[in-house]
């Protein structure tokens, strides 16, 4: 059998698709999946053994410059490439207009969401198989459950959760070994999108000698200029041979190798979370003003420390007592003792 994905963006939803993977791949024999995805993401989907063919999607691009002929040209030829392969079925995963629009060009009968169900309802006009799945969940479930009742196999009560990543043969990027050898790190994610989500500086700095304390070295990665040069404050706080500043922003391939090999992970709420999280890799996520209950970072190796905040969404703070709030339950003493308890830290 072989089944068309669509789960175009963004990483987490990506990420959170894997386990509805694995599920699939072990209920159905011979099962190969394809997978259109954002071309940003195009290196991802292949970690999963079960995936073939990856079709990268341009379709931001595509939406900003769709009266020009050479998009219209481009839109024709990724059509094309797809139809020539003839699928059982697809699977809209996002539940989205755009992502509707994509399967509708494609000559294979799509399975989705229900319309109490889908993100944008109106999606569920293009599919000729529709499944209720109840919104107040995980994404991770929801899309194990969507997968499935598509493909007809039952899904166990409180099934765990298997990212089922072919990455055992990953070693340390080059670069790593370079800077550490073959010493144990942890690496420190520190950059993300709002600024009520930053952990302070203040305590990264704190995290990083107790870090050093017990002999751990630290990667401090970086996306960004922003993010690069408070990478480079936290960092000239401790001697050089302790932490690792990348020089160059590290490739997904690179960056995902490194949080592989990782001892440890201290995590702000960001895409690389659910990376990490895939990776099996012991994790610790602060989730100061955002709720890791529907999309949050998950798996067998994540622990959530969430601040009274945390279902708030919010971006601007009301003020300092709410912002103080907002560290409450996420200080450096509740990071350690959960990295304690996965790792024996004291214990050594």
């Amino acid at each position: 059998m072989r089944i068309l994905l669509i789960k175009m963006s963004s990483m987490g939803d990506v990420f959170h698709t894997f386990p509805a993977l694995s599920d699939a791949q072990q209920n159905i024999p011979g099962l190969v999946i394809d997978w259109v995805v954002e071309k940003s993401f195009a290196e991802i989907p292949k970690w999963h053994p079960v995936v073939d063919k990856v079709y990268p999607i341009e379709l931001r691009k595509w939406r900003k410059t769709l009266l020009k002929k050479q998009t219209r040209q481009q839109i024709k030829a990724f059509f094309e490439e797809i139809n020539q392969t003839q699928y059982d079925l697809i699977i809209d995963a996002q539940g989205l207009l755009k992502s509707a629009w994509v399967a509708r060009k494609i000559k294979a009968k799509t399975a989705g969401y229900d319309w109490q169900s889908a993100r944008e309802p109106l999606a569920t006009w293009f599919y000729q198989f529709k499944y209720p799945v109840v919104k107040e969940q995980h994404a991770i479930l929801r899309l194990r459950q969507l997968f499935a009742q598509s493909l007809n196999y039952s899904l166990a009560e409180n099934a765990p959760i298997v990212y089922g990543l072919n990455t055992q043969a990953w070693s340390k990027p080059e670069v790593v070994i370079d800077q550490f050898s073959e010493q144990d790190y942890w690496v420190f994610l520190h950059g993300t999108t709002w600024e009520t989500k930053y952990w302070p500086e203040d305590y990264w700095i704190e995290l990083l000698k107790q870090a050093n304390a017990l002999g751990k070295k630290v990667i401090l990665p970086w996306g960004n200029q922003e993010e690069q040069q408070r990478a480079l404050r936290i960092a000239k706080t401790t001697k050089a041979e302790n932490v690792w500043v990348p020089e160059q922003m590290l490739s997904l391939n690179d960056m995902a190798k490194t949080l592989k090999n990782a001892q440890a992970v201290v995590s702000v709420d960001t895409g690389l979370s659910h990376v990490a999280a895939a990776l099996e890799v012991p994790m610790v996520v602060l989730y100061r003003v955002t709720d890791p209950k529907l999309v949050g970072a998950d798996g067998a190796q994540v622990t959530r420390l969430e601040s009274p905040c945390a279902p708030g969404y919010i971006k601007k703070f009301a003020d300092k007592k709410q912002e103080l709030l907002s560290l409450q339950n996420l200080g450096v003493k509740e990071v350690l003792t959960v990295l304690d308890k996965e790792l024996w830290l004291y214990a050594q």
